[in-house]
């Protein structure tokens, strides 16, 4: 597939450089010389489509090199708009980053939000070596609410795969598919998010350490405060039916001693999926020279 965009980030005179940025039509590479403290090594780059969104048709695969000792941040403006679809055509997105040794890449977008009939897939490969460190957050929205589109499009695919070398080390994909025996709303119920945070390396270990803390806590509270109100209700109406938490989240490791962790997210609203990210992700300031998500 034909590069629309390549970006080669190494140390230029002890900092964190962009020696090489190249992008075009329908995808633009925005660089801008300062983000938060001075004191972070740290490059961050915007990622933009031409038109504020993904047409049908779209095509779009970049590459990013990030050299030994680099940090480089990706994200967004705005959530990842997928316009309508026309016909059975699907748009796509591919993206391919190679994480140097003792180097840390953030990949911290906004939301990707289907309208209703898009179709859209995405893939992101990440090659790492042994002391990489990389922070990855994908996730999704229903859709258009103010337009009363809640999981109304066709297609959805998201895959994420992290290989050391040649071995594969997290392999991910979330297909969502309208289908002839249930909608994508009736599966997903009254949640309107998706979210997966994978974190991997020593950089950010402290920061492994801390999610999963808060998130063991976290859903411990919730459910006990859940069950307890629930418990209270029923006394209240006998036809009550148990509902569901409004915020859910898990969290695991994997790879060879547990250096990566993935958490997992469900969530009623796009608000509290902010808030948690800005929460958890909180610690990353003196790395990154600004909060993810604030």
């Amino acid at each position: 597939m034909e590069k629309q965009g390549r970006l080669v980030v190494e140390k230029v005179g002890g900092r964190s450089t962009v020696t090489r940025s190249f992008s075009k039509y329908p995808l633009k590479l925005i660089i801008p010389r300062k983000v938060g403290s001075s004191k972070a090594d740290a490059v961050w780059v915007y990622t933009l489509t031409y038109g504020g969104g993904i047409v049908t048709g779209d095509s779009i695969s970049c590459e990013f090199t990030i050299g030994d000792g680099c940090t480089t941040v990706i994200t967004t403006q705005a959530s990842t708009k997928v316009y309508k679809s026309l016909g059975a055509k699907c748009s796509e997105q591919v993206m391919e980053a190679r994480v140097g040794s003792n180097a840390l890449l953030a990949v911290i977008p906004d939301p990707v939000t289907c309208f209703s009939t898009a179709r859209y897939s995405q893939k992101q490969i990440f090659r790492v070596v042994s002391d990489s460190s990389l922070v990855l957050v994908d996730w999704i929205t229903s859709g258009r609410h103010e337009s009363g589109e809640k999981w109304d499009f066709d297609l959805y695919k998201s895959a994420n795969h992290i290989f050391i070398g040649d071995e594969p080390l997290f392999l991910d994909m979330v297909h969502l598919e309208s289908g002839s025996i249930s909608s994508i709303a009736e599966r997903m119920q009254d949640y309107q998010v998706n979210a997966m945070v994978v974190l991997l390396g020593p950089k950010i270990k402290h920061i492994q350490d801390l999610v999963k803390e808060n998130v063991k806590r976290m859903m411990a509270e919730k459910l006990h405060n859940h069950s307890t109100a629930s418990g209270r209700q029923q006394k209240i109406n006998s036809d009550y039916r148990l509902t569901k938490p409004s915020f859910i989240a898990s969290s695991s490791i994997f790879g060879p001693k547990g250096i990566g962790v993935v958490v997992r997210i469900a969530a009623t609203t796009t608000e509290s999926v902010y808030k948690f990210l800005q929460h958890q992700l909180a610690g990353m300031e003196p790395l990154l020279g600004a909060s993810p998500y604030h």
